[in-house]
C-alpha cells in the first residue's frame, strides 16, 4: 500500500497509475494527514445471470378466451362520467 499526499498524487499520477495497474497496488491519499480516497484496480461487477430467474407457476396471467387487454371499450362499457 502506497500513501501520499495530495501534492505529490498530483505531481507522480502517472507512476501512481502504473503501480496500480501493473503491481496491484493499492494507494491511499491524503489531505493533511487524513486519508481521504482510495486508488485501486478496477474490477467490473459481474452481472447476474438473468436466465436463473423463474417466474412462479401461481403468478402467470391468463385471459378470458377472446379478451384482449389492448381492445379499447365499447360506449356501452364506459362508466356515466367517461362519457
Amino acid at each position: 500500500m502506497i500513501t501520499v499526499n495530495m501534492h505529490e498524487a498530483k505531481t507522480r499520477l502517472s507512476e501512481l497509475v502504473k503501480a496500480v495497474e501493473e503491481n496491484n497496488e493499492t494507494v491511499i491519499l491524503q489531505r493533511h494527514g487524513t486519508p481521504v480516497a482510495e486508488l485501486r484496480r478496477f474490477q467490473p461487477r459481474r452481472q447476474p445471470k438473468m436466465d436463473r430467474l423463474k417466474t412462479h407457476p401461481k403468478l402467470k396471467v391468463t385471459f378470458a378466451p377472446g379478451y384482449h387487454p389492448a381492445e379499447p371499450l365499447q360506449p356501452d362499457e364506459l362508466a356515466d362520467w367517461m362519457r
